[in-house]
């Protein structure tokens, strides 16, 4: 239990106690009531084992974020580019010097709102948000603050399966046949395989077995402030896709054609790895010729009035192989494995408004059984 001395220079009441790594607490008081208040207090949180260190609600969000952002090793090169993109963009212009203690749960709902008003997507919303609750949950962790702010925050609702464009194989064999001829053979395997583009960039010509119809996928690149980092897949798991014999055949006369010197199947006009730049330099351009998207302003002028933005992003092309395996009647499961999803439940989110309702095969299925039920008593 902790004790109060009376300070009779300044008239007021110190309450000290031990924390509970046995080093003293003060804090003074007007009058003893308060200073007792506060002891029980403190003694209550020490058993509950939610103490928390005073002075650790003081520090500000910016250098706690900056802390959090060191001890956190682990992180992909991709990932934590996203997390400081998170915090300098979006996150520090509204927190960056308020302290931890003093963020409020009607701090963060204003934030949101906020950002919900300068147009940005319900998902990147909640990309964002949870970077900001990931770091404050961590400083509760830490034991600097009791609880974290972001506690019955509505988030704007996602809607990505309205956003997701598919191509049909005929539109697939449009953009393929309009881009560069060194890039073919990459636009049809994205399409076929439904591999990321990071995984199609760092795929090796030794995981590729044409004879069999087999792929390895192991690894994915990045590019991170221009340097190339190849690394695990995003699930960090690999997997062993199939391919189609005309996919086999395209693949074999593209590699005959476009070697690498660095033993990727797919690399750049001078035979170096892919780079961003592949997007704007021949897979726009390939939208327009292909007549996909005629009406894609190409400039670079920032000022344009012209509509930049296309109408198929390449990840639109693993979208699109979802969407052809469903028309296939391929089971959740199956596309699961071949997207590399970590879960079923990533899969049903991201798809489930494709696949069959389940109540009109559950439907099927009742009709069927009762027909069968009647065939079999009129016998």
């Amino acid at each position: 239990m902790g004790w109060i001395r009376k300070r009779s220079d300044k008239g007021t009441y110190e309450a000290s106690y031990r924390d509970p790594q046995g080093r003293v607490r003060s804090k003074s008081f007007k009058t003893k009531t308060e200073a007792r208040g506060f002891l029980a207090a403190a003694e209550n949180a020490k058993q509950r084992g939610d103490w928390t260190d005073p002075r650790g609600g003081k520090i500000r969000f910016e250098d706690y974020a900056a802390d959090y952002l060191e001890s956190v090793a682990h992180l992909r090169p991709g990932t934590r580019q996203k997390i400081e993109g998170h915090l300098r963009n979006q996150i520090y212009p509204f927190f960056d010097r308020t302290q931890l203690g003093a963020i409020r749960p009607a701090h963060v709902r204003a934030w949101i709102a906020a950002l919900e008003k300068e147009g940005l997507a319900p998902g990147t919303i909640n990309g964002i948000y949870r970077t900001f609750s990931k770091i404050l949950k961590t400083a509760v962790i830490d034991g600097l603050i009791p609880r974290s702010p972001c506690i019955g925050i509505d988030l704007p609702k996602q809607t990505s399966h309205e956003e997701m464009k598919f191509l049909d194989p005929v539109q697939v064999e449009a953009l393929a046949e309009a881009i560069e001829p060194r890039f073919r053979a990459l636009i049809y395997t994205a399409a076929y395989t439904g591999m990321r583009w990071g995984e199609l960039a760092a795929l090796r010509v030794e995981r590729l077995n044409l004879l069999r119809g087999m792929v390895d996928v192991v690894e994915s690149m990045s590019e991170i402030n221009g340097h190339i980092e190849i690394q695990p897949t995003k699930t960090g798991r690999p997997r062993t896709l199939s391919l189609p014999r005309s996919l086999c055949e395209l693949l074999g006369e593209h590699l005959g054609r476009y070697p690498s010197e660095d033993g990727f199947v797919f690399s750049s006009t001078e035979g170096k790895p892919l780079r961003r730049n592949f997007y704007n330099r021949h897979y726009l351009p390939a939208q327009v010729k292909s007549g996909l998207d005629p009406d894609l302003c190409l400039c670079t002028n920032r000022q344009c009035e012209e509509r930049h933005r296309p109408l198929y992003r390449f990840h639109d092309l693993r979208h699109t192989c979802a969407a052809l395996l469903i028309a296939q009647g391929a089971h959740p499961k199956e596309i699961q494995e071949r997207l590399g999803h970590s879960t079923i439940t990533l899969t049903f989110d991201r798809y489930g408004h494709l696949l069959p309702s389940l109540d009109e095969r559950l439907r099927e299925g009742l009709d069927e059984m009762i027909r069968s039920a009647r065939r079999s008593g009129g016998r």
